[in-house]
């Protein structure tokens, strides 16, 4: 082989390499682009969404001026809307962290004192464990310069990390130290909570990891940790954890206090650090414990309806606010997991439940298979809440045996008119059902006009019952009359469509010939009633009846 086919080879090997390496540096720096287009939107979206919460804050204050009796129905709206707004300015802080736009503000101050006040601040997240929480700060005051936003935000997420995550009646501690020439500060965060898996640890500072949520039974952004990896290092400290499974886990922070650590344009000579209230103060706080205890003994409230709903939720005031919309209409017991719904619903005799999704101990999608694979639960209804809107979750409920789906946020009433449809079919059917089983002689009477007529119709749509292709136009043609005009005429006797008509029709043969026959596959019942697919049968059955075919025979066979 001649040099010059050499020299040729090579040229076009280094041509593939330039251009391979070109579209990589292309690709990447698409990425690039669309992460800091994606960053540009939250921060907008976010920046939108905290003005109209701004707006309630302030409406809620002027309510509370005018209107005070209401005082803790304002309190629940204020602490919610300071949840939201606190998820919100994570959601802006790790954006701007990931544009690069972050930037320090140190003031001088006593440090150890704004530890000590911004941690205790965090006390009532660890009171609604049961945990032993302790704050020590060696020295106990000691002057330097931080910024209290960042501080802030990462001695708040390290806290209420270990309240998550440590076992109830576990321990929780804020160890803060110095070292001999007094220009750094050392903070420690341990608990005695459930520990990382080593395979966890590489990746415990990338945004939106879950942090085994589910596995846990806690619910979080996966912000966390990521933003207070950032604040750190913007703060120019280090950060390290340590933990063992089932054993706890503890976070090491160290960072400069001393005014050299820092550029100019990062000091705020004529700030100081206050100490009047922490920079953003848990209203959490101001939930008085009697509030809590209050939500766990409202099943020993005296029951004075028909009809028993079973409110399963982990949120303490929206199961306080469901209680108080549904108290009125039916008898409310309440849980707040699936392992307590469960116990309840062996004791009591429950009409219908209302779960959450996202729950401690057992969620309820659990809850929801555990009834519907036991035959002698499988009857109850269950409408499932969430604030998850995926098609995928609700598919799921759905396929699981859940009789309707409500994305938060959802207007109570809404939920109130949804639990009445369902009781209302439910008490239908129970009252047509014995009828049939008790028939009543009545005198024959002359039918009038209106009657023949729908009992023309009827028969033929029975006459043609197992025709799936039996529509309006068919029927109409049977009638001897147009389409347009059965429509009329069926609108004015009846108040119904002429679809609805016959699905009313083959929905009434359904269930008769199911009572005859509880034996029957659901799919033999749907295609006796003009069904070709049998999932759509059920579905139709069950919006007409409110329950599934399945369900529907389930209690006739324990009725045999």
């Amino acid at each position: 082989m001649n040099l010059y086919v050499l020299i040729s080879l090579a040229i076009v090997v280094v041509v593939i390499i330039l251009a391979f390496v070109g579209r990589l540096i292309y690709m990447r720096s698409k990425r690039l682009r669309e992460k800091l287009r994606m960053g540009y939107v939250f921060t907008n979206i976010t920046h939108e969404l905290l003005t109209p919460l701004t707006v309630l804050s302030a409406s809620v204050d002027k309510m509370r001026e005018e209107v005070p009796q209401l005082s803790h129905d304002y309190d629940l709206m204020q602490i919610n809307i300071q949840r939201m707004v606190r998820m919100l300015q994570q959601i802006l802080e790790t954006s701007k962290s990931q544009a690069g736009e972050l930037k320090l503000l140190c003031a001088q101050g006593d440090v150890m004192r704004y530890i000590r006040e911004t941690a205790q601040y965090l006390e009532p997240l660890i009171a609604k464990k049961k945990m032993k929480y302790t704050i020590e700060c060696h020295p106990e005051s000691m002057m330097g310069w931080i910024d209290t936003d960042k501080l802030d935000k990462i001695i708040y997420n390290l806290v209420s990390n270990a309240a998550k995550y440590c076992r109830e009646n576990g321990e929780v501690n804020v160890r803060v130290t110095t070292n001999d020439k007094y220009d750094h500060i050392r903070i420690v965060v341990s608990d005695t909570g459930f520990g990382i898996p080593k395979d966890r640890m590489k990746n415990l500072y990338r945004p939106f990891q879950d942090g085994d949520y589910r596995q846990n039974k806690n619910i979080g952004t996966g912000l966390g940790l990521a933003l207070t990896h950032d604040l750190v290092y913007l703060h120019k400290g280090t950060i390290k954890c340590e933990s063992e499974v089932n054993k706890g886990t503890t976070f090491i922070i160290e960072l400069p206090i001393n005014k050299e650590a820092y550029a100019s344009n990062q000091i705020y000579e004529d700030g100081q650090i206050t100490f009047t209230s922490s920079k953003n103060p848990l209203i959490e706080q101001k939930e008085p414990q009697t509030e809590i205890n209050a939500v766990l003994n409202l099943n020993e409230l005296p029951q004075d309806h028909d009809t028993n709903l079973l409110i399963v939720e982990d949120n303490p005031e929206l199961l306080m606010l469901m209680h108080q919309l549904m108290s009125t209409y039916y008898n409310i017991y309440i849980a707040q997991n699936g392992i307590e719904a469960f116990e309840i619903i062996r004791q009591k005799q429950i009409d219908l439940i209302i779960s959450d999704i996202m729950m401690p101990e057992m969620d309820g999608y659990e809850l929801t298979k555990l009834l519907k694979d036991n035959p002698a639960y499988a009857h109850l209804p269950i409408i499932l809440l969430t604030a998850k809107r995926e098609m995928d979750d609700e598919q799921k409920a759905l396929l699981l045996g859940a009789d309707d789906y409500l994305t938060k946020p959802f207007k109570l009433k809404e939920l109130k008119i949804r639990v009445d449809n369902i009781i209302q079919n439910r008490k239908r059917v129970k009252v047509e059902n014995k009828q049939q089983e008790e028939p009543q002689e009545e005198a024959p009477r002359e039918l009038t006009p209106d009657e023949r007529f729908m009992q023309r119709a009827r028969q033929n749509v029975l006459n043609h019952l197992e025709d799936d292709d039996y529509d309006r136009e068919a029927l109409a043609s049977d009638m001897g009359a147009s389409a347009s005009t059965l429509y009329n005429k069926l609108r004015a006797i009846a108040n119904v469509n002429v679809t609805t008509f016959i699905r009313g029709i083959r929905m009434d043969e359904a269930r008769r010939i199911a009572t005859e026959n509880p034996d029957i596959r659901i799919s033999d019942l749907a295609y006796r009633v003009g069904f070709r697919d049998p999932r759509y049968f059920s579905t139709t059955f069950k919006k007409h009846f409110g329950m599934q075919p399945t369900e529907f025979l389930d209690s006739l066979k324990q009725k045999s």
